[in-house]
């Protein structure tokens, strides 16, 4: 498989990006990494109202809006109890069962605070409840505060958000493991899409987009696309294979390993059914510099491209994804040659856009 870009900084690339953290509705850290990885390649950037990061790489032609989300799922306290003991509310979609046992960081107005999720034991627990699935709203996360003065003392309060405790991890044979593939491998994406379009002195006015609050309702993409306005769109995301036990074929037919996701529908068309020109666009420069791809159609769920085609009087608009195992979990598995094909195949494109559009 044709690789784009190298793979060792696009490793590097993922760790720094996937160890940070930054969930829905505080995606500072983020936000802060990507402008600083950015700044190089583009003529000008700025924060938006909604916190969307936006830069900017005048040039001839078609303007390009490449969207990647910048949050990641995470948790949020919502109420101390007596004990010290956080109670909280998921933020973004989590099935519950990847929750029981975690440890996590809870982003203190004074720091950092490491703790973990806990649960009733089992050994307490009746025959039949032993049987079910624990809920979140059954768990909590204990920082080994006293009480509930002494976890304010900490800094925590009713609102402060929470994200999961994994870093960064090689797999064999090129894979790698973490939490919030789901999208810092889009904002990867964007940065070495960024650097090549620069090195390669490729003349195309394009909006490098990291976008804030996907996971919780598609938010800061709805609010940049409709400042922007750009001729078309490419939501960079992650999605689901099924190449691995308990998931099968006719549920996804895509794999890692094999090459970018060209999305043709999600959602069963109730998200994003990919313009036809855009669909076009992708498939004939694969094909043309020979960069294998997959297609994609979906039943569940979607990714900024549906905000972003809705927008205005309509905005064409596709979305090109990895490959993940895993998604929305803390152990995430994508293969870092897939980002860089990706790399490859959205440079290409927009290298030639002019012909499209």
């Amino acid at each position: 498989m044709e690789e784009g870009g190298n793979l060792e900084e696009i490793k590097s690339l993922l760790e720094k990006f996937t160890n940070a953290h930054g969930i829905s509705g505080s995606e500072g850290e983020i936000r802060k990494l990507l402008e600083k990885e950015l700044e190089p390649y583009v003529d000008s950037i700025r924060t938006d109202t909604m916190g969307n990061l936006i830069a900017t790489r005048k040039g001839k032609g078609p303007s390009v809006m490449l969207a990647a989300h910048m949050d990641e799922i995470g948790l949020m306290v919502k109420y101390i109890d007596d004990n010290g003991f956080l109670r909280f509310v998921g933020i973004g979609g989590w099935f519950d069962q990847t929750l029981l046992n975690q440890r996590v960081v809870v982003h203190g107005n004074k720091g950092s605070i490491p703790g973990v999720i806990g649960s009733k034991p089992p050994h307490v627990m009746k025959d039949e409840d032993r049987k079910k699935p624990v809920k979140l709203e059954d768990m909590f996360i204990d920082i080994g505060a006293k009480d509930r003065e002494d976890a304010g003392n900490l800094g925590v309060e009713i609102g402060t958000p929470v994200s999961t405790d994994r870093t960064f991890v090689p797999l064999a044979n090129g894979k790698v493991t973490s939490k919030a593939f789901d999208n810092r491998a889009g904002v990867v994406i964007l940065v070495e899409v960024m650097k090549q379009l620069e090195e390669l002195q490729v003349d195309a006015n394009v909006y490098a987009v990291g976008t804030v609050q996907e996971e919780v309702g598609l938010k800061g993409a709805k609010t940049s696309a409709f400042g922007l306005i750009p001729d078309l769109a490419l939501a960079l995301d992650t999605t689901i294979p099924g190449d691995h036990p308990g998931i099968s074929k006719t549920d996804s037919a895509l794999e890692i390993g094999k090459g970018p996701v060209i999305t043709v529908a999600d959602a069963s068309g109730r998200g994003l059914i990919a313009h036809p020109q855009v669909l076009r666009w992708l498939k004939d420069t694969a094909a043309e510099n020979e960069i294998p791809y997959q297609l994609g159609v979906g039943s569940g769920g979607t990714t900024d491209a549906t905000s972003i085609h809705l927008t205005r009087e309509g905005i064409p608009t596709g979305t090109v994804s990895i490959a993940t195992r895993y998604i929305h979990s803390p152990v995430e598995v994508l293969d870092t040659a897939d980002v860089g094909v990706c790399v490859n195949l959205i440079v290409k494109a927009v290298a030639n856009v002019d012909r499209y559009f």
